[in-house]
Formats: C-alpha cells, structure tokens, sequence
C-alpha cells in the first residue's frame, strides 16, 4: 500500500506587538493638538458670542476672544501685561481673566463661549476662566 505524502501545512506565525523602536509615539504636544482639532470642530466664534482661546506655556499665559466668521481678534491679555504688577503666579491667570473680561465688557461683549485649548479645565486655565467670570463675562 501506497502513502500518501501530503503538503505540509504552513506554520502560523503568532502575532507580536512591534518593539517600541518601531512604534510611533506621539509626545504632549501632538496629543493637545489633537485634542485641540477636535475641540475646534464644535466650538465656533461669532462677533456676538465670540470663542475665548486661550495658550500657556511654561512662564505665561494668553487669552483672546476671536470672531471666527472674520477670523480677527476682538480682544486680547497676557500674564506678560501684568508682570510689572503681580509677581505671585498663583494670582495671574485669574488676574489675566479678569484684564480680558474688562477689555470685552468696554467692547460690549458679555457672552463667550470657552476654548480651552487641548488643555484640562484645571489649575491656571480653571482660574482664567473663573476670573472671566468675575470679570463680567458668561460662558
């Protein structure tokens, strides 16, 4: 009697993760812009209710309100306007919120609609905002 040789059956590789040489990691800044891109889908800014961005870096902080529709900004402060003033950096962002809040209220401008940033609503952005608020502005 005959055998019969059959065709040997290919071996299954099992899948491995690729080590991390390999994989593409995105770094802090990459992951707020995402965040920021995907904020910026559903927050849009009108000359009636315009978005208040705001940007921190290590040292500073900004805010401004933008009128998206004509792609301008209505108003702006920065932690650097208040330098000479406060030197505590816990008192600035709210400070900054405050100065923003003035500007806006002196253009008749009480509604806004927050844009964080990509950032958590936490610490220095938490107290700009709570600042604004103090300031005369609605969210």
């Amino acid at each position: 009697m005959k055998m019969k040789l059959s065709a040997a059956r290919p071996v299954k590789k099992r899948w491995r993760p690729l080590p991390n040489s390999f994989m593409k990691t995105k770094n802090k800044k990459q992951k707020r812009n995402d965040r920021h891109r995907r904020i910026r889908a559903v927050v849009k800014g009108t000359e009636f209710k315009p978005r208040l961005s705001v940007f921190r870096s290590n040292k500073n902080l900004w805010a401004q309100l933008i009128d998206d529709e004509k792609g301008g900004t209505l108003a702006s402060a920065s932690s650097l306007e208040l330098k000479k003033e406060h030197k505590i950096a816990k008192i600035e962002p709210e400070k900054v919120g405050e100065l923003l809040a003035q500007k806006a209220v002196a253009k008749k401008i009480n509604n806004v609609v927050f844009d964080r940033g990509g950032y958590k609503y936490h610490g220095s952005i938490k107290m700009l905002a709570e600042g604004a608020r103090k300031g005369g502005l609605k969210f």
